[in-house]
This record gives C-alpha cells, sequence and structure tokens, in this order.
C-alpha cells in the first residue's frame, strides 16, 4: 500500500498533521520527516515495532546506530544525565540545528533503561547514544506531542544518496512508509555534522553542515560578567577576567580566544552603544587596561545560551536572570558570593572606581582559582 503523502505546507489544520504524524509513530508504522538537513525516516523510539520496520525499510539490519531525535538539550539530558561539559555547551549552543551530538552513557542509562530492548540497541549498540534537535516546526510538534523520542535516520536505502526532497524519499522507500511529510527542499540539502563530544574534548565523525572552524568556537568556554548599564562594573570586570585567564592560560589576554576562552559583558538594564564610564576607562588604564573601545550591550538570550558561567555583580542581577531565563539558574552565580555584592560606582570619585576595580579582582581570583580555566 503507498504511503500518505501530505504536503504541510498546503495544509488546512497544522495540529491534525501532527496527529496523524504521532498516531502513526504509536502504532509502530513510519513516517519520513522534513528536516533542514536531508529528510529523516522515523519510528517511535518506545515501539520494537517500530525499530523493526526501521531496519527492514532500509533494508539493513541497523549496524549503524540511529539517532534519537529529541525536544530538547534537556530532553538529551534525561537520557544521558552526565554526557560532560564539552557536551552540554555544544547542545546548548547548537540544537535545533544541523548537528548530530554522540555522547558516552555508561553506566547511566537514564531514561535510555526505559526503551525496549531492541530499540535500545539499535540507538545505542556500545557507550555511545547520538541525539539531534532538527530545526523543523513539523518535526519539533510531533516530539512535543510523541511520549518519546523518534528513532531517526536518512530516508535512503542503506548506501543511498540523502534525500534532500520528499519525492526522494518515496522513491527510494517504496511502499515501507505509511505516511510521508513534504515541507519542500530541506534548507540545507547536506547531512548534518556528526560530532562526538565528552568534559574536555570533542571529535567532528563526519563534517556536514556546521564546518569543523566553526565547531572549534562553538566548543570554547564563555564567561559572561553582568551588571545593570554594561559601563562601569562588568566592563571592567571583563577586562580584569582576560588578565587573569591569560596569567592562567600562559598567553596574553588578547590570545584567550585562540585557547578556547571567551569573556564577554553585558548589562540588564543597558542601552547598546554607549563608551564605557571616563573613571572606568581611567582606572583600568592605569592598571595597563585600554577600556576605550567597550561598547555596552544589553543581554539578550543568545547570551545567556552561549554562556558557560554568568557572574552577576549582585544578587539582584543574578535573581533578575534566573528569573527570566529559569534554565539558566546552574550556571548563574554572583562574582563574590556569599550574599556580597559589588556596589555601583556610577557618580563616584576616582577613588570609589578604584576601589571598586580592587573588589572585582579580588572576587574574579578567587572564582578563577575554584574553577580555572585549563
Amino acid at each position: 500500500m503507498p504511503p500518505l503523502l501530505i504536503d504541510v505546507r498546503q495544509a488546512d489544520d497544522s495540529r491534525d498533521v501532527v496527529h496523524r504524524a504521532v498516531q502513526t509513530l504509536v502504532e509502530g508504522g513510519l513516517v519520513v520527516f522534513p528536516t533542514e538537513t536531508v529528510y529523516g525516516l522515523g519510528a517511535s523510539a518506545r515501539s520494537e515495532a517500530g525499530i523493526r520496520r526501521l531496519a527492514e525499510a532500509k533494508g539493513d539490519s541497523l549496524d549503524q546506530p540511529v539517532t534519537l531525535a529529541v525536544r530538547s538539550a534537556e530532553d538529551a539530558l534525561d537520557f544521558v544525565p552526565n554526557p560532560g561539559a564539552v557536551a552540554e555547551r555544544l547542545a546548548r549552543r547548537c540544537w535545533p540545528g544541523p548537528i548530530t551530538l554522540v555522547v558516552e552513557h555508561g553506566e547511566e542509562l537514564g531514561l535510555l533503561s526505559q526503551l525496549p530492548h531492541f530499540s535500545r540497541s539499535a540507538v545505542a549498540p556500545n557507550n555511545t547514544v547520538g541525539f539531534r534537535v532538527p530545526a523543523n516546526d513539523v518535526v519539533l510538534e510531533v516530539l512535543r506531542m510523541l511520549a518519546g523520542p523518534i528513532a531517526l535516520t536518512s530516508a535512503n536505502l542503506s548506501g543511498g544518496p540523502d534525500p534532500t526532497t520528499a519525492a526522494e524519499a518515496m522513491e527510494a522507500l517504496g511502499d515501507e512508509v505509511a505516511l510521508v511529510l513534504d515541507d519542500g527542499p530541506c534548507r540545507y540539502g547536506q547531512a548534518s555534522t556528526v560530532v562526538k563530544a565528552g568534559d574536555t574534548d570533542y571529535t567532528v565523525l563526519r563534517e556536514g553542515v556546521v564546518a569543523a572552524s566553526a565547531l572549534e568556537r562553538l566548543a570554547g568556554m564563555t564567561i559572561l560578567l553582568v551588571c545593570t548599564g554594561n559601563t562601569c562594573r562588568s566592563p571592567m570586570a571583563e577586562a580584569i577576567a582576560r588578565e587573569l585567564i591569560g596569567e592562567q592560560l600562559g598567553c596574553r589576554p588578547d590570545e584567550i580566544e585562540q585557547q578556547g576562552v571567551s569573556v564577554v559583558s553585558a548589562g540588564i538594564a543597558a542601552a547598546p552603544g554607549y563608551p564605557a564610564s571616563p573613571e572606568a576607562v581611567q582606572v583600568m588604564d592605569s592598571r595597563g587596561i585600554d577600556l576605550s573601545s567597550h561598547r555596552s550591550q544589553p543581554l539578550t538570550d543568545n547570551l545567556i545560551r552561549q554562556a558557560d558561567r554568568v557572574l552577576t555583580l549582585t544578587g539582584s542581577h543574578q535573581r533578575a536572570i534566573v528569573t527570566r531565563w529559569p534554565d539558566s539558574g546552574p550556571r548563574v552565580e554572583t562574582l563574590r558570593g556569599e550574599g556580597l555584592d559589588v556596589d555601583d560606582p556610577i557618580g563616584g570619585s576616582l577613588e570609589v572606581y578604584e576601589d571598586c576595580a580592587t573588589q572585582i579582582e579580588e572576587a574574579l581570583k578567587r572564582r578563577l582559582n575554584e574553577r580555572p580555566i585549563s
């Protein structure tokens, strides 16, 4: 029986399309999904019958592990609770997007242990499992409605070309599929980049949409300093942090990014484009640091998502961030800790600014000694 083909771009009710796809998966059927990379063939990871059909449709015994498509980085952590710092960093920064992230699960299987045995053997035949969060609204809506992840592989016969249109997928798979969702040609028309990552490093297993050079930047550590207006405290903290990190890494402050570390600052109520206050510039100049090129920037979703450590100058900044971005909580801490704030020197004398800079430097030394950059 030929598959049901639905052009999702012309569907009267997108919710009906999603419900059809979910029902098909729950019943053990196969669905061809559009993604931003290539068209994928999916089965419910909780359905052993679906996984067996997936193997049959591909024309092999699934010797290659099948990727688990999940809704978010947080969902991936439910399956592998401790994938490592670099793995979590890449997941947070790259998803939804064209990255397949392979991590070791070791003894901590998380929700992986609740999948049927045949499903586990398909997605995690050794001590690793691959995850994707496709950047396609249809797939993400199905994942939100489905109880569990989708076992996802390219919608072709093993060894065949990756399909970038629904027609190509149908031609390759024929009647093995119950439902085909057509969302037009894939945005990139190229397979995802496959990266194996852990706590301190990563390896590119297959270069795809995301180049290896971009991954080097995405895998690096980012420290974000936050105050109110991003013209006094946080710019000084950013500059001092670069100096201290350069000392730890044995390089100049302007070379730390080449070592995989970025330091940025922002303000929760900052207007963009303002220079640092004259007093902050003068105090930093006395320490041999040029702050004249600094320009303020507001705190954004993207900055929070990119940051591995968010150091706030006061407790109120910390609370404001966690309230607006609850998922950031584990990464946000006050610079001084112990309920202590760095007072705002705005409007104060040069001596007040100097005291503020000294306070910031002492706190940064302690924080960086607690968790050294390596």
